[in-house]
């Protein structure tokens, strides 16, 4: 099943693919230019696809201003065109001599967000093809996650690489020794979506898993380019999807949920189905509803509008092909993480509670607070602004929580 993402030109020609990895760097990586601290694994599940050098790409910072967005999946770091076991930005760009992409990270971080990096992709060849083994595979993978202080990685393993036996056993390899030497990492692992849940390969991808003993924090499907219409159709797809993880590693149903996401593509996918806005608040309630870990979509350089609106009925890699204003699905991903968009007018500023009167209820570390959600601690009272577990408030100026005062 050809997963093509409407990439633009030869270097964007690297597809769409959605596998997730997430690092927090104990030694190097932490040391590392441009590292920063953490977001929240939720930033890091809900982090929507940016190609940074192809596909017309948008400003981060301002898609970050006008939706409150702060996490990015980069794409797609490859082996080499000509071969060979270094990484590289779409086959061409060494990540070891990179100044363009971590200049994007950079701005990213300046405004208190954070990105993932994608490895792997529909076209190219992925490095699991051509390092010698697991280990050679990881360590590959290891300098892109020095280079960039990275929190996160994503790996995705589709067509054709999903059908070679050897590089499937070397990316799950190098997935399971990231994860080992990177304390912290949260891992997804994205592969192709069917009707069924996923097809032959991407259940054998799951096998090796359980074989090599590798647990990663969700494995996402791509529900698209495969004869699906509408939301029915994908969230069908999701739970004969998380009956394969029951019965793959024996885990109960909602276990199966908690290491499951999805991966969409917005608008027109490359095979005509089209995916609206509606479509996307259908699987996100899906999603939410049965607390999976991951929702994200291709890709952020096509969150906005064609000219016309349908372009022709064509497939793009810079616009959706369906009528939307800017970042309309951008918005679900700040959605699931549990951020709320700004409004188009500005909130007033709630008037301070006088010192004495009653506070809201006692914020608890075990507790998981939603934005909006109202707490008192320290004698003030305290409102989430997004999704948040165990983050004390008032004990980082950025955090998750406003103080409204006195109580």
């Amino acid at each position: 099943m050809r997963r093509l993402r409407a990439c633009l030109g030869a270097a964007a020609a690297v597809g769409l693919a959605a596998a997730g990895t997430t690092a927090l760097v104990a030694g190097s990586a932490a040391g590392a230019t441009g590292s920063a601290n953490a977001l929240s694994d939720r930033w890091y599940a809900a982090a929507p696809y940016l190609m940074p050098l192809d596909n017309d790409p948008p400003d981060a910072a301002a898609v970050m201003d006008a939706t409150g967005l702060k996490a990015f999946q980069l794409a797609f770091v490859l082996a080499p065109d000509g071969g060979g076991c270094s990484p590289t930005w779409g086959g061409t760009s060494p990540v070891s001599s990179d100044t363009a992409v971590k200049s994007v990270v950079d701005s990213i971080r300046a405004k208190g967000g954070d990105v993932s990096v994608s490895v792997g992709g529909y076209g190219g060849t992925k490095l699991g093809q051509t390092c010698a083994d697991a280990s050679a595979t990881a360590a590959a993978y290891q300098q892109v996650v020095t280079k960039y202080g990275l929190h996160a990685v994503d790996f995705d393993l589709e067509e054709p690489e999903y059908e070679n036996t050897a590089a499937i056993r070397n990316e799950i390899g190098a997935a399971r020794i990231l994860q080992r030497n990177n304390p912290g990492l949260y891992v997804s692992v994205t592969t192709a979506g069917t009707a069924d849940g996923t097809g032959w390969f991407g259940r054998q991808m799951l096998l090796e898993a359980k074989s090599q003993g590798f647990t990663p924090n969700n494995f996402s499907i791509m529900p698209f380019d495969g004869g699906f219409s509408g939301a029915a159709s994908q969230t069908s797809a999701l739970t004969n999807f998380n009956q394969i993880l029951q019965s793959t590693f024996g885990w109960d149903q909602a276990t199966a949920y908690a290491h499951e996401g999805f991966s969409g593509m917005n608008g027109r996918s490359d095979t005509g189905e089209i995916f609206t806005q509606a479509d996307f608040r259908t699987v996100l309630d899906y999603a939410t509803s049965h607390h999976m870990d991951r929702f994200t979509f291709w890709s952020l350089n096509r969150d906005r509008q064609c000219s016309p609106p349908d372009n022709g009925g064509r497939t793009s890699g810079t616009c959706s092909s369906v009528t939307q204003n800017p970042w309309d699905f951008a918005a679900y991903s700040v959605k699931f993480a549990g951020a709320v968009p700004p409004t188009p007018t500005p909130t007033p500023t709630p008037t301070p509670t006088p010192p004495g009167t009653g506070c809201k209820p006692a914020w608890s570390a075990t507790a998981v607070y939603t934005g909006g959600a109202e707490v008192s601690y320290a004698k003030h009272d305290w409102k989430a602004k997004w999704w948040t577990q165990n983050e004390v408030p008032g004990t980082a100026e950025w955090g998750p929580w406003q103080d409204e005062g006195p109580c």
